[in-house]
């Protein structure tokens, strides 16, 4: 809503980064970054590197599609440790149910030794 159609050259290079990070995060978040900000940022960057309008476009574009591959491998990875852990909380808990059984038999088993060791020494 503040942006003026040329960047402040008082500007510090990390206030412009800062901008152009908050600026690609929101629109990576909201699926795409909208083309005035796209504009926008390739004005930045033309105006800070001395490239031409066309190139800084290019730039912008290609750090954008960057930034879009790690999110999509980024949710790839996340995608697969979801489905590991669920894999793994599944064998953990019939592991579990299979030692409670094993325990439950044998505390029968132990207990009719007892038994039958008592009923002797009567």
């Amino acid at each position: 809503m503040f942006r003026s159609d040329r960047p402040d050259p008082n500007t510090t290079p990390e206030d412009v980064r800062a901008e152009a990070t908050r600026i690609i995060a929101s629109g990576l978040r909201n699926g795409d970054v909208p083309a005035a900000d796209k504009t926008y940022l390739a004005q930045l960057v033309a105006a800070r590197t001395g490239i031409s309008q066309a190139d800084a476009e290019k730039r912008v574009n290609d750090v954008i599609a960057k930034a879009k591959d790690v999110e999509l491998k980024a949710r790839q990875a996340a995608d697969t440790a979801r489905k590991v852990a669920a894999t793994a909380a599944f064998f953990i808990a019939f592991a579990m149910l299979v030692g409670a059984f094993i325990a439950a038999v044998a505390a029968t088993i132990a207990g009719h030794r007892r038994d039958e060791a008592l009923a002797l020494l009567r």
